[in-house]
């Protein structure tokens, strides 16, 4: 008799093992590049709760834009709510899936033991800017919407002809490498694009009158392969849970 229970209790975490592995899905997703830094830091955790195993991508919103638009197969976007509601209006996101995710302002950079420069005002973030020998940001043809913001921001400021013939663009990724090698003294990006990264300061964020917050939403694919893992992933990165590691990343929630 003692055998027999032994077995049973035995059999029972083995069957549990395999309904766990036959319900594994894979899914992938799609990011755009102020949510790179979370995105690593939370997929662990989700994996090992589901047992789901997660691809993802990241790129600009206006690449990932133009690859959807093309066929790429995907099961989340994870992108601006402009390019997440103009998917579903051409049939590429399952209406009624968006889900606001998180809110990301922008600031400035500047390489470690470098003076620190004043932008507590819109004057004298001007006058920083101005000062600079060379200004990196996301090149605004690239799609980047921190890069599209800024670009038409030194008009409205009057400085663009003054900056734009010291910028140092970058086509995506991390505008702090161009600025934590020398390339340029002042970097200005999205805040979880510079917090992370080694070699610069974070100055601060942009003056409160001329701050753009980008919001980042989720949805699901039209042909995802399994909606339910899809839908649970969109549900775990809006999950409370999350709101510590988000905000040591300079995100918040929307």
């Amino acid at each position: 008799m003692k055998a027999l229970a032994l077995i049973g209790v035995v059999v029972i975490p083995l069957v549990a093992v395999g309904d766990i592995a036959a319900s594994a899905a894979e899914v992938k997703l799609l990011t755009a590049g102020a949510m790179r830094t979370a995105v690593v830091a939370v997929l662990p955790d989700f994996e090992k709760r589901t047992g789901n195993k997660v691809t993802f991508d990241n790129a600009t919103a206006g690449s990932l834009a133009k690859r959807i638009s093309e066929g790429e197969a995907f099961d989340v976007a994870l992108i601006t709510p402009a390019v997440i509601d103009d998917l579903t209006n051409t049939g590429k996101i399952v209406a009624g899936t968006r889900r606001d995710i998180a809110k990301v302002g922008m600031g400035v950079a500047v390489k470690e033991g470098a003076a620190i420069p004043d932008i507590s005002t819109v004057d004298a973030f001007k006058r920083m800017l101005v000062a600079a020998k060379a200004v990196a940001y996301i090149d605004p043809n690239s799609g980047g919407s921190s890069g599209v913001y800024f670009d038409k921001l030194l008009d409205r400021l009057g400085i663009g002809d003054q900056v734009r013939p010291k910028a140092k663009l970058k086509r995506g990724g991390y505008v702090a490498e161009l600025v934590a090698s020398g390339e340029a003294d002042v970097g200005v990006h999205q805040i979880s694009e510079i917090v992370p990264f080694k070699g610069v300061v974070f100055v601060g964020p942009l003056p409160a009158e001329i701050q753009n917050a980008t919001v980042y939403s989720a949805g699901i694919g039209t042909g995802a392969k399994n909606a339910s893992a899809a839908r649970a992933l969109i549900e775990f990165l809006a999950g409370p849970s999350l709101d510590d590691i988000l905000k040591a990343k300079g995100i918040e929630r929307p």
